[in-house]
């Protein structure tokens, strides 16, 4: 059983502390997206996980043993693990079908052993039709898709993956994240996958760890972590929120200056100093009309719209010049320096403490 515990992990370079106490474990089986902007510590978490670099303080242990641990380490090859980069780091004198083996070859699998798990994989990884190419001849999906299968050919216990979509174009990245959701399913080795696009770790993972100044800053289910934001940062990060800062009365009512907000969800029985989150697109907006503003409502001015297809993005200004993102269906179309009504429903308004 390949569960990966990190206990107190720490890494410093020089002054810099990239993993301040990390701690965490993957269950089995499981796919764990480590999110964050660059620097959070995601990709030393990775390569500590590796055996690439030794941990400064706190344990790694895979399936109960420890693999790394100040003064100790195992070396990587020894961790039965496989690991994606960035690059797809693909021999070019050597067919497909033997990049996909050599890992194999490696281990000294007689010939006829090797090339049955190579067939197998390279069907599964719809490949079959591209064994005697070479990688000059593939597209960047397809050269991607060689990549996991040179990974998963070994049976690793762990498969740890770097950014690995980060050099494809926007197409092949929606596509390659379906594909590596679906080897992930057909397979299930414990898979820890590092990203900074949120798109990425929502469609593929079944656990986000979203990671700030090298630390933990939540651990959820994409629809938690999403709907249930922990602080100002991972509701900022993921998905993008507007945030709006006033004061609380403990009883859900925040003074927000030119709005009052009553908060339906969140910390709402704080008091003192709050902050309120609500994604643009719960944000209702209507042309302004001579009916006086309700709750949970304000007027404000439209600075800015822009067309985007199936929808339009607005910026509106409120009466103290605190600004609100919106994001409506493409239909609703309000020209800038209008003035207009906003509407923010308290079951949408995430009391989050300052």
């Amino acid at each position: 059983m390949a569960v990966v515990e990190l206990e107190a992990l720490t890494k410093r370079f020089g002054e810099a502390i990239a993993l301040d106490g990390l701690t965490l474990t993957i269950p089995h089986g499981s796919l764990v997206c480590l999110l964050g902007p660059s620097g959070c510590g995601k990709t030393t978490t990775l390569r500590l996980v590796a055996g690439f670099a030794d941990p400064d303080g706190g344990t790694i242990k895979v399936g109960g043993r420890i693999v790394s641990e100040p003064g100790r380490s195992l070396p990587p090859e020894r961790r039965r693990m496989s690991m994606i980069f960035q690059s797809y780091a693909l021999w070019p004198h050597m067919t497909i079908a033997d990049n996909v083996g050599y890992g194999l070859k490696l281990r000294k699998l007689d010939r006829a052993d090797r090339d049955k798990r190579v067939k197998v994989m390279l069907d599964v990884a719809h490949l079959g039709n591209l064994a005697e190419r070479y990688p000059h001849e593939l597209s960047g999906g397809q050269q991607q898709r060689v990549a996991l299968a040179r990974a998963l050919v070994v049976e690793p216990e762990t498969l740890l993956l770097d950014e690995p979509l980060s050099n494809l174009d926007a197409n092949l990245r929606e596509e390659m994240r379906f594909e590596i959701r679906r080897l992930h399913d057909a397979y299930k080795y414990t898979t820890i996958y590092v990203t900074h696009d949120q798109s990425e770790a929502m469609t593929t993972a079944d656990t986000i760890v979203v990671m700030n100044h090298g630390r933990v800053e939540q651990v959820g289910s994409p629809e938690d972590i999403y709907q249930q934001p922990c602080s100002e940062f991972v509701a900022r990060f993921i998905g993008g929120t507007n945030i709006l800062r006033g004061r609380a009365d403990g009883a859900g009512i925040a003074d927000c200056g030119a709005i009052s907000l009553r908060c339906g969800a969140g910390d709402t029985a704080a008091s003192g100093d709050i902050a309120v989150s609500i994604r643009p697109h719960d944000v209702g907006i209507a042309a302004a009309g001579d009916d006086p503003v309700a709750p949970n409502a304000a007027m404000g001015r439209v600075l800015r719209q822009a067309y985007l297809g199936a929808q339009r993005d607005y910026l509106v200004s409120l009466a103290d010049d605190q600004q609100v993102r919106v994001i409506t269906p493409m239909q609703v179309n309000i020209p800038v320096g209008d003035s207009v009504r906003l509407s923010f429903p308290p079951e949408h308004c995430r009391a989050l403490v300052a």
